[in-house]
């Protein structure tokens, strides 16, 4: 296993071939059959074991005291899965890497992901409050602008800041509260 990107393949292709024979998965099913196969309990297991994680972009080096920390992965809560989907999915055109539930019925956690942010979005209590701000370093802020506009989602009008500290800034308020601040320094 090379990376966290390969399991996922992995999954997908087993997915896809189980499909052509008439087995329907889910994705998550695909990812904790994957999972299994290397020795894990589950998915979460696994994906934080993976190297993608330990040593992936974002990674630290390391300092004198021999800590090496990796990218954060903030947590956002949200409250109801099909309004999640529709604004991070397809309105601000993340992937869904995978989702996870204990159980019928029980709250979701997944993963979504879009060129180098993570995101972890979270139906749990105590998980992270609602109204949270991700403040999220880019290139490309007229343009991601102009590809949001396209989509003609009904509850946001994102507009750029030129004059925030640090650059100019396109704030995406989610369906829950939080905000995600999307900042490019000036030229």
């Amino acid at each position: 296993m090379r990376s966290f990107r390969d399991a996922k393949l992995m999954a997908r292709t087993l997915r896809e071939a189980l499909a052509s024979r008439q087995v329907d998965l889910t994705h998550s099913e695909s990812l904790e059959l994957v999972a299994r196969q290397f020795g894990f309990a589950d998915w979460n297991t696994a994906s934080a074991s993976f190297g993608e994680y330990r040593d992936g972009p974002g990674t630290a080096k390391t300092d004198v005291s021999g800590v090496n920390l990796g990218t954060g992965i903030p947590i956002l809560r949200i409250f109801e899965v099909g309004k999640a989907r529709e604004f991070y999915l397809d309105f601000l055109g993340f992937t869904l890497d995978w989702e996870h539930r204990f159980g019928p019925n029980f709250p979701i956690y997944m993963q979504v992901s879009r060129s180098g942010l993570t995101l972890h979005l979270s139906e749990h209590h105590g998980d992270a409050s609602p109204g949270s701000t991700v403040f999220v370093r880019m290139k490309g802020v007229d343009a991601y602008r102009a590809e949001l506009i396209g989509k003609h989602y009904p509850y946001s009008k994102p507009r750029i800041q030129d004059n925030a500290p640090g650059g100019r800034l396109l704030e995406v308020p989610d369906p829950f509260g939080n905000r995600i601040r999307f900042s490019e320094a000036r030229e």
